[in-house]
């Protein structure tokens, strides 16, 4: 059964970056995925590097949003995919036949998301390791540990958005957390789990960036969490301790 993709980029002012995630998505091995770039009115050369880029696939669309949660719910109402996923402007696909793989599990028509591994790697020195997500098997107990899928590994059905709805803007770091939550919890989705690093991306993301941040973003898991009946405190304390073992998981993918 053939599926087809859609893949939205949102970006703001990352002229250094883009590239790669633009040519991990042109070099895949998979036929006729559309490619959504969403261009925050950039001020520097990031919308010349993706034009330089574009392909009959592609369709960009710059103009001012509201932060990273508009500009995706604005890609995903533009997507004409049957499956969406995200590639962030910092990113990039792990290798060339991710989408393949993606497309391979979706091919089982109970699936309703496919999701896979992370990989966090140094902003200045791509090919060195800094922490290894190995996701493993979801299973509904795990959500109140802390647990959820690497979000831009997950690739889901538009019958999920248009179901449970988009990325809630009044959150500012957490809304994907939040969605993931709705998903699972309210929707019940299946998901499949695809055992190698399907994504890597550079740290010093918006959520880490600073001690403000981090605060922030842990306020506003929290709220996630209450807000889809999932747990509290324990909860969170939990999802932060759980990522501390990521930092020392070897992988033959780290290389």
């Amino acid at each position: 059964m053939y599926v087809t993709f859609s893949i939205v980029t949102a970006v703001f002012n990352r002229e250094s970056t883009i590239a790669g995630a633009l040519q991990s998505v042109a070099h895949q091995t998979y036929d006729t995925i559309e490619h959504v770039v969403i261009d925050g009115a950039s001020s520097d050369a990031t919308l010349d590097r993706v034009k330089n880029f574009q392909t009959p696939t592609m369709r960009i669309i710059s103009e001012p949003d509201r932060g990273i949660y508009d500009a995706l719910n604005k890609g995903i109402r533009a997507a004409r995919g049957e499956v969406i996923g995200l590639v962030h402007s910092d990113d990039w696909l792990a290798h060339n036949s991710v989408i393949a793989k993606i497309a391979h599990a979706f091919e089982d028509p109970t699936v309703d998301g496919v999701y896979g591994d992370l990989q966090y790697v140094a902003a200045d020195d791509p090919k060195r390791v800094v922490r290894h997500w190995r996701s493993g098997e979801y299973n509904p107990s795990l959500l109140r540990r802390g647990w959820m899928p690497p979000h831009p590994t997950l690739y889901l059905r538009r019958e999920v958005f248009d179901r449970y709805g988009l990325y809630d803007t009044s959150f500012r770091i957490a809304a994907d957390y939040d969605a993931m939550l709705r998903y699972l919890v309210k929707g019940q989705i299946k998901l499949a789990y695809i055992p190698e690093v399907l994504v890597k991306m550079r740290v010093g993301g918006e959520s880490n960036r600073s001690l403000g941040r981090i605060f922030l973003k842990s306020r506003e898991d929290l709220r996630a969490l209450r807000n889809n009946g999932v747990g509290g405190l324990g909860t969170l304390a939990a999802k932060n301790l759980s990522k501390i073992s990521q930092f020392f998981i070897k992988d033959d993918q780290s290389a």
